[in-house]
C-alpha cells in the first residue's frame, strides 16, 4: 500500500497520488505473473505509478467494465496483461483497490 502524496506539476497544478490497496487475489496473481515473466515486475511498477497519478493516462487504456465486473475498471499493463481495480474510500480519501491481474482470458 502506498500513501497519498501531493506534488506540483509545473508549479501550477497540484497532483494528488491515490492510495493503492491490494487484495490477496491481486498479490497472488501478481506474483504468479512475475514468476512467469520477470519483465512484468517493471511493467507493473510503471503502470501502478501512472495509475496513482492519473488513472486515465492514455498509456493505461483505462475503461469501465460491464456484466459480472460492473463497478470495476480495467487498465492495460504492457500488451498482454490487464489490471482490474475499483475506486474506493479509504481513510476519507479516494483509493484504488487492486482486485486482480492477468491476461485478458484470465481476468474477464
Amino acid at each position: 500500500m502506498q500513501g497519498t502524496e501531493f506534488r506540483r506539476d509545473n508549479e501550477r497544478n497540484i497532483i494528488m497520488k491515490r492510495v493503492l490497496l491490494s487484495t490477496n487475489v491481486f498479490t497472488n496473481a501478481a506474483k504468479k505473473a512475475v514468476k512467469k515473466d520477470a519483465r512484468v515486475a517493471d511493467e507493473l511498477k510503471i503502470a501502478l505509478e501512472l495509475l496513482t497519478e492519473d488513472m486515465y493516462n492514455s498509456r493505461l487504456k483505462t475503461h469501465k467494465l460491464k456484466g459480472n465486473l460492473k463497478g470495476s475498471m480495467a487498465c492495460s499493463i504492457g500488451y498482454q496483461l490487464r489490471l482490474i481495480f475499483k475506486i474506493v474510500r479509504y481513510q476519507e480519501k479516494e483509493a484504488i483497490l487492486l482486485e486482480t491481474i492477468g491476461t485478458h482470458d484470465e481476468v474477464y
